[in-house]
């Protein structure tokens, strides 16, 4: 990846979870990146346990909107150079093109900016009530 970009990224929450260290991830990009968040066509909790768990500071998120919706919406706030988004698949390639960002696949970025992918896939029960990590 490039240093010192005048870039927007986002991350779809499918492509997050395939990373071993998704706080690192974020830690790293941030040196590197503008604007960094999560989107996803998942509840907004299921992204919030996500970002929290893994003590990720996002500067955008989709919310209830899906994913397009998301992404121009943060096109349309925040005023950068580039715009990518690093997803998973066809589908999420083919969402970029149409809403205007460049298009990444995790595996790509990862090996680009040398993140480590995760070797189990994790969050089976993502879709879950959400748990308070606070209570004593």
């Amino acid at each position: 990846m490039n240093g010192g970009s005048d870039m927007t990224l986002a991350f779809e929450l499918e492509a997050l979870k395939q990373l071993a260290s998704p706080e690192s991830v974020f830690e790293d990009a941030r040196g590197w990146t503008e604007y960094i968040g999560v989107v996803s066509e998942k509840p907004t909790y299921v992204v919030t346990n996500f970002t929290r768990k893994n003590r990720i500071r996002q500067d955008f998120f989709s919310g209830p909107r899906g994913k397009a919706e998301s992404l121009e919406g943060v096109k349309d706030q925040f005023d950068t150079d580039r715009y990518v988004f690093v997803g998973v698949d066809e589908d999420d390639e083919t969402l970029a093109d149409a809403v205007g960002w460049e298009y990444l696949a995790i595996e790509d970025a990862a090996e680009a900016a040398e993140w480590v992918v995760a070797t189990t896939a994790d969050g089976e029960d993502d879709d879950a009530e959400p748990v308070r990590d606070d209570w004593p």
